[in-house]
């Protein structure tokens, strides 16, 4: 297995790909915590304030989105990259057990998560450390709940990561997964956590899971317990790499 993890990574090295998507991710994250804090006085805002221990692992769950969709994108084109170019047939006449391959990939693309998940926290910590310090608002790093919502932020985002590769192994197909994944994250569940009436249900949906994981804090929204959440999201993830893996062994390689 080992071989396997490192041959992954060697095949995720040689382009640049991982690269740009993790720049993309910081960028993100930078955005978006940049956006929280200049807008949090606003009256209509839906954070708490963040001088509460509420707002704060808010402005610290924000990473789990800056990366989490960035990273799920690159794990599926991880996997669905191996059937676009036809290298599949190589790969398994390699590891002729599949399931063994697709797990290198959930093991590789689980560690560059956390990789991830820890530069877009360094960029929070970098932005809002001296930014709420500057509006007089000081931030233990080691209390108000944030240890736990960084921990989350990197599990958030490590399932991202077993997700894109569940999803790459289902679908197979590069763009419709990439497509599929982007249009969801960004689209649909966001309208529909957005309609009152679906409240009651919309709350276990994954984006929403991963928040709740993440201690999240919205003024107009409830979530989940975290732990509740967390083991919700990490059942996203198992039913998608589960269902994944035996599509993958299963199936015709052509």
């Amino acid at each position: 297995m080992r071989r396997l993890v490192a041959a992954e990574f060697q095949k995720l090295f040689t382009t640049r790909l991982w690269l740009w998507l993790l720049l993309g991710s910081m960028a993100l994250t930078a955005l978006y915590v940049s956006l929280a804090i200049a807008f949090a006085d606003d009256p209509d805002t839906w954070t708490p304030p963040l001088s509460t221990p509420a707002g704060q692992r808010t402005i610290f769950s924000i990473p789990a989105s800056g990366a989490g969709t960035l990273l799920a994108v690159l794990a599926a084109i991880g996997l669905t990259t191996e059937f676009r170019h036809h290298t599949a047939t190589a790969t398994f006449l390699a590891t002729p057990q599949r399931g063994r391959v697709v797990l290198a990939k959930l093991v590789t693309y689980g560690l560059v998560g956390v990789g991830y998940a820890l530069a877009c926290i360094a960029v929070t910590v970098a932005i809002a450390l001296p930014w709420l310090g500057a509006k007089g608002i000081q931030v233990p790093l080691a209390g108000n709940g944030i240890p736990g919502t960084l921990a989350g932020v990197i599990a958030a985002v490590a399932i991202f990561g077993l997700v894109g590769v569940g999803l790459g192994a289902l679908l197979r197909d590069q763009v419709a997964t990439v497509v599929g994944l982007l249009v969801y994250l960004f689209v649909a569940e966001p309208i529909v956590t957005r309609i009152p009436a679906l409240r009651g249900w919309t709350i276990y949906l994954p984006g929403e899971a991963e928040s709740a994981l993440t201690q999240v804090a919205l003024t107009n929204q409830e979530f989940l317990q975290p732990w509740q959440g967390g083991l919700l999201f990490a059942a996203y993830g198992i039913v998608f790499t589960g269902a994944g893996t035996l599509l993958t062994v299963r199936r015709d390689v052509t």
